[in-house]
């Protein structure tokens, strides 16, 4: 195994954070134990969510044989965590990219292998990661002081990355019975730099954020960016170690490729785009699909965003889709401050089948009132929001992921600064907002892109505008790339 905490891309790293990152590895493995040794089974199974419509299999380890043979000709490992929902939802984008191009896409989740090492790191890193997620919506001092600078410039140093990498070898033995063959797209940092640890040929390190961080490398992978901004940055290692002028990546290891985006949304972008300026034209309710992410913060902010929208939800001029996710307090809680949520809601609560069939039916006919969604099973709880995005109007999100996604969006206040640039960057392209840093200016916002159809109009021009160029291709090109056919 090769040592890729001393040199990153022809930068040395100084003694000390090299030592460091050793020291980081050590605690892990006392922690949890170094299981390089073991001989886990790979076997794979249906995803029961994906199988049906994107033809997923998950790759299950350290459970014993499977009698399903893996595919080297048509197989594509997506290589996955669960860190909040957005490196799920990137996932799903890009197992639907490889179905719709004919390949059979492996899901390979590594927080989800109890027993072993790697998941027990994972496990670890992602719950201090929740944890400040939801203390910095909570203390301002906690996210000016310690939130807001380790996300941004603390992930940005290449001294982390060295540590990342040093862990990341712990993580390798989950793929020994994988066919080294078989590529890999790892939508986080860790799948990607594991794989190359572990010996795949081919791995694309699909990076999700706009803001270039050393925390994303993984060398010896291609890594592709979704704007251009960003490519410039990766590309010089832009502030990676302060004001050092730093060895360039190579060109061979970064490619720009658009947003990554289901198949499912991009092959409808200009149906849906009409269908949202006809409602508008017709009058009908404006659609609001409002999506609390993976790490259940921001419920203080929807509440005050859903009791400014209820009067015009009972006057038939907004209807609210409201996706929980997996966080069945977040419901609750919304309830106990809402008097009238209850009452005049309707519940769409692990009945995957009937969520399924009520985003089919809003693609074509009259919704009103306020719909909500509630599953326990991950696949269903991230990727109910890319069914109903179809036929919503108006997204409110923060700034991560869904930043990319081809639909009219309303920024909520990011949580962590690297977020900010995919609003930036929506802005720019005009298929969303500025970054609504405040609840004055969020309901200011709302109440904007409903009452005014300027704003609205010009964003589903923008949104055909961008599909024709190719902006939204980014999942299907990350996928030749893997199969090196790009």
């Amino acid at each position: 195994m090769t040592d890729r905490s001393k040199v990153i891309f022809g930068n040395v790293i100084d003694e000390k954070s090299a030592e460091k990152a050793e020291r980081s590895k050590q605690s892990y493995i006392e922690k949890f134990g170094d299981d390089s040794l073991s001989d886990y089974p790979a076997k794979l199974v249906p995803n029961e969510t994906l199988g049906n419509s994107l033809g997923v299999y998950d790759i299950r380890v350290a459970e014993g044989e499977g009698d399903i043979p893996f595919d080297t000709e048509k197989g594509i490992i997506v290589g996955n965590i669960r860190m909040g929902f957005g490196h799920y939802r990137i996932s799903m984008a890009m197992a639907s990219a490889a179905h719709a191009l004919g390949y059979t896409p492996y899901w390979m989740d590594l927080n989800s292998y109890k027993s072993t090492t790697c998941t027990k790191v994972i496990g670890a890193q992602n719950d201090l990661y929740s944890l400040g997620s939801r203390i910095s919506q909570k203390s301002r001092v906690f996210n000016k002081t310690v939130w807001e600078p380790m996300n941004y410039e603390g992930f940005r140093k290449l001294s982390y990355n060295s540590s990342d990498q040093k862990n990341a070898e712990l993580m390798a033995p989950v793929f020994k019975n994988i066919p080294k063959e078989i590529p890999v797209i790892g939508t986080h940092v860790w799948p990607a730099q594991a794989a190359i640890h572990a010996g795949m040929k081919r791995v694309v390190n699909a990076i999700p954020d706009n803001w270039p961080m050393a925390l994303h490398l993984a060398e010896g992978s291609i890594h592709t960016v979704q704007t251009y901004q960003a490519y410039m940055g990766y590309r010089i290692l832009n502030g990676m170690d302060g004001r050092k002028v730093l060895s360039p990546m190579p060109a061979d290891s970064l490619v720009y490729t658009g947003h990554y985006i289901d198949h499912e949304i991009v092959s409808n972008i200009e149906k849906d785009c009409d269908e949202r300026l006809r409602r508008r034209k017709d009058g009908e309710p404006v659609r609001i699909l409002l999506t609390i992410g993976g790490a259940g913060a921001q419920r203080e902010l929807f509440a005050a965003v859903i009791r400014h929208l209820l009067p015009s939800v009972i006057k038939k001029k907004a209807a609210l889709y409201i996706n929980v996710g997996d966080y069945m307090q977040v419901w609750n809680e919304l309830l106990s401050e809402i008097s009238l949520l209850d009452k005049i809601s309707t519940t769409h609560f692990g009945k995957w089948d009937d969520t399924k069939a009520f985003a089919e039916k809003a693609l074509t006919e009259h919704i009103e009132g306020i719909h909500a969604f509630w599953h326990k099973n991950i696949f269903e709880a991230v990727y109910c929001t890319n069914l109903l995005m179809r036929s919503t109007d108006i997204l409110m999100t923060k700034p991560s992921e869904l930043s990319f996604y081809p639909v009219p969006k309303i920024f909520l206040k990011r949580i962590g600064g690297h977020e900010k640039w995919g609003a930036i960057h929506s802005a720019e392209i005009g298929d969303g907002t500025l970054e609504c840093t405040d609840i004055p200016h969020t309901l200011q916002m709302t109440d904007l892109l409903m009452e005014d159809d300027t704003i609205f109009e010009q964003m589903c021009r923008c949104i055909k505008t961008n599909n024709s160029i190719g902006i939204y291709n980014g999942a299907y090109e990350a996928v030749k790339i893997a199969k090196g056919t790009f």
